[in-house]
């Protein structure tokens, strides 16, 4: 994929790590579920939410070499979200502000990233852990957004790109595309999948 040289692979296959969720692209099947989910090693969890095998062992590695280059301790809120969960997730975030807003800041059910298993909410920890919104002024955030491609990660939702992806900007929320993709994406200067793969913008349902 990185090289260019795999265009028949889809990008819409839910067990690839490369495939593409957004407002036009939900899962096939709609409820689909990964069976290959454990909780990351050594990474503090608010909460029991798994992740894809090789995506919770490359947050259990970032997770490391934040710590060890000073930027301090990265926890999580959220990974894996099953289709009943983001259901309550949505209509929760309606019930607040309206379906307008909820879709500005939340997935429907069958189009979000956490049921792909590989999307985590990351927090910055100190003692105790803050909260989503403490990511992008921290130490932690900012490690994050210079070294996450290292470990097969993007920022998936940027400032500046809602009318490409969809969503307002979330600095927590860190895609798993692996080392070579991520790689590409960060030599590219992409900021949203979007746009790495030429696949039409998704700003709505």
């Amino acid at each position: 994929m990185a090289s260019g040289i795999a265009p028949c692979v889809s990008l819409s296959d839910p067990t690839h790590q490369w495939v593409v969720v957004n407002k036009q692209r939900p899962y096939d099947p709609v409820d689909w579920r990964p069976d290959d989910l454990v909780m990351p090693d050594g990474v503090r969890a608010l909460e029991q939410s798994a992740m894809r095998s090789s995506a919770a062992k490359a947050l259990s590695s970032l997770v490391r070499a934040a710590d060890d280059a000073g930027a301090g301790e990265i926890g999580y809120l959220s990974a894996f979200r099953s289709y009943a969960t983001q259901q309550e997730t949505y209509a929760g975030r309606v019930a607040v502000g309206g379906v307008e807003a909820a879709d500005r800041e939340s997935a429907r059910a069958g189009y979000s990233e956490h049921q792909s298993g590989m999307a985590v909410d990351i927090v910055p920890c100190s003692g105790s852990c803050g909260s989503l919104d403490d990511i992008a002024g921290s130490s932690q955030g900012a490690w994050v957004r210079d070294h996450a491609w290292e470990y097969g990660f993007i920022v998936r939702y940027v400032d500046g790109q809602e009318s490409v992806s969809g969503y307002e900007p979330e600095a927590w929320h860190l895609r798993y595309i692996g080392p070579d993709l991520a790689q590409a994406y960060h030599d590219g200067g992409y900021s949203t999948l979007e746009a790495f793969f030429n696949l039409p913008a998704a700003p709505t349902y």
